[in-house]
């Protein structure tokens, strides 16, 4: 299910790229809730949850539906107004979507006012695992004070362990703002976005670029201008915001992963042909020639070559050149980095 990016009609002005701190805020409550899959800060994570105050470690226990399947849009640029001053009735609708785990197929636009859209919404909530209901709860009940409790919980992420985050991070972010507004400058829409992430592709057609993603949109900067966000701590995740009547937003990881959804099922699926992979395990041991290979597989030169093309193709074959022979041999790094690119492409 793609996210379209459609790029006719669409001046390089429609295209904004800034940092928001709140958008890296999310991204690390999100890492401190889910560290497990991401590993490499992990220990980060661990330690900053453990030295917290209780009232911070029952904040991210209680809001984490802000942060982890759907990112509350109250972190991103673009809102009508400020948090604080947004109206009950649009604060109500946008955490209402959060607490639903999806914006398609709902209108919580009176949400606190319509008994059909707050029965939908307890519907949506208590379908998922806890604290999505708890929260939703607190939102019919009162929304006001959920917004004191969640600004004040913000507050206090800024004390416990942000400050000191956003200041060795912001300088990095900024870099990397500045190297996509210079992409965008001079190789153009197209190619700036393609280059956000691996799992993109641009069709034949129309000028557009497509994201593999879990879910479908199709956005038209011509119509509404994009924000793009770069971030450290949501790496391996590229994010695609399409709320109703506010400006689309990707937040985008700084380095983005080298292998997409898209490879990293290609490797597995070409290690599941049993002559493929009795092929593999001679040239696991050493490297070994075509007419080697189809000698010991029982197998023609040209059946073997096919295997091996199509295993170098997908980076799992390097080749040695010796004199007039050439030796195959399995990349056993790249054999070994399956499950984990797997794991980072279907986050992504």
């Amino acid at each position: 299910m793609p996210v379209v990016i459609v790029l006719e009609g669409a001046a390089p002005d429609r295209f904004t790229v800034t940092v928001s701190p709140l958008a890296e805020l999310a991204a690390s409550l999100h890492v401190l809730t889910e560290h497990t899959h991401h590993t490499e800060h992990a220990p980060w994570a661990e330690q900053t949850t453990r030295d917290a105050p209780p009232a911070f470690r029952a904040g991210l226990r209680r809001f984490a539906p802000l942060w982890t399947a759907l990112r509350w849009r109250g972190f991103y640029p673009g809102l009508d107004a400020p948090l604080p001053d947004l109206t009950t009735d649009r604060f109500a609708e946008l955490t209402a979507h959060t607490c639903a785990s999806g914006y398609r197929g709902f209108d919580f636009g009176r949400v606190l006012h319509d008994a059909t859209q707050a029965a939908a919404l307890r519907r949506a909530a208590y379908g998922l695992p806890e604290p999505h209901p708890a929260l939703a709860e607190d939102l019919l009940r009162d929304p006001e004070q959920l917004r004191t409790d969640i600004l004040a919980f913000l507050d206090l992420c800024r004390r416990v362990f942000f400050a000191d985050l956003w200041a060795t991070t912001e300088p990095a972010l900024t870099r990397a703002a500045h190297l996509v507004r210079q992409r965008f400058a001079d190789e153009g829409p197209e190619a700036a976005l393609l280059s956000l992430s691996p799992s993109s592709a641009r069709p034949a057609g129309p000028s557009r670029v497509v994201f593999d993603k879990v879910h479908h949109a199709v956005i038209s900067p011509a119509r509404s201008p994009i924000l793009l966000i770069p971030t450290r701590y949501g790496a391996p995740h590229l994010l695609v915001k399409d709320e109703p009547g506010l400006a689309p937003v990707v937040h985008f990881p700084v380095d983005a992963p080298e292998i997409g959804v898209t490879l990293a099922r290609s490797r597995m699926l070409a290690l599941t042909d049993p002559r493929r992979v009795r092929l593999c395990r001679l040239i696991a041991r050493q490297a070994m020639t075509t007419a080697d290979l189809a000698d010991r597989l029982s197998m023609t030169r040209p059946q073997v070559s096919r295997h091996l093309r199509a295993l170098r193709d997908l980076g799992l074959v390097h080749v040695e050149r010796n004199g007039r022979y050439v030796h195959y041999g399995l990349d056993l790094a790249a054999v070994e980095r399956i499950g984990r690119d797997v794991a980072t492409a279907l986050q992504y």
